[in-house]
């Protein structure tokens, strides 16, 4: 085999060997915990971890808060490196989510030392927090 060459497998491969090989997931255990889970459907369909895999077919992946979508374009049974994982499948996965705004925690400086009532009661109405009521124990 020529370096850089893709190994090729004849035929098919297990989905949760595939998904590992091309780096969808770290593991191959977590590729087959995916399966078990029914997050890995293939061709629409809900996928076993020793569901033959051939070219051609649509694998979809639920993995860490993500949808990806790839077309298989090679047949790899090893773990490949990056630049070759990525001739292996065509991504059809649509953009990441925009990193959502972070709730803003209100910052005191340094050395102030612990809110007052007052302050605790002037940081809940800047927050929008409806606090008890003046009667409120």
């Amino acid at each position: 085999m020529v370096s850089g060459e893709v190994p090729q497998a004849e035929g098919s491969v297990r989905v949760d060997a595939w998904i590992w090989a091309v780096r969808l997931t770290k593991t191959r255990s977590q590729a087959a915990a995916a399966c078990r889970a029914g997050h890995v459907r293939v061709n629409g369909e809900r996928a076993k971890p020793a569901q033959a895999l051939r070219t051609g077919d649509e694998v979809r992946l639920r993995h860490a808060g993500r949808d990806r979508i790839v077309v298989v374009s090679k047949i790899v049974k090893k773990r490949v490196g990056p630049p070759v994982a990525a001739e292996c499948f065509v991504d059809n996965s649509p953009p990441p989510p925009p990193r959502e705004m972070a709730i803003q925690v209100p910052v005191r400086d340094r050395g102030t030392g612990r809110p007052t009532k007052r302050d605790r009661r002037e940081m809940e109405r800047l927050q929008g927090f409806q606090g008890r009521g003046p009667d409120a124990g």
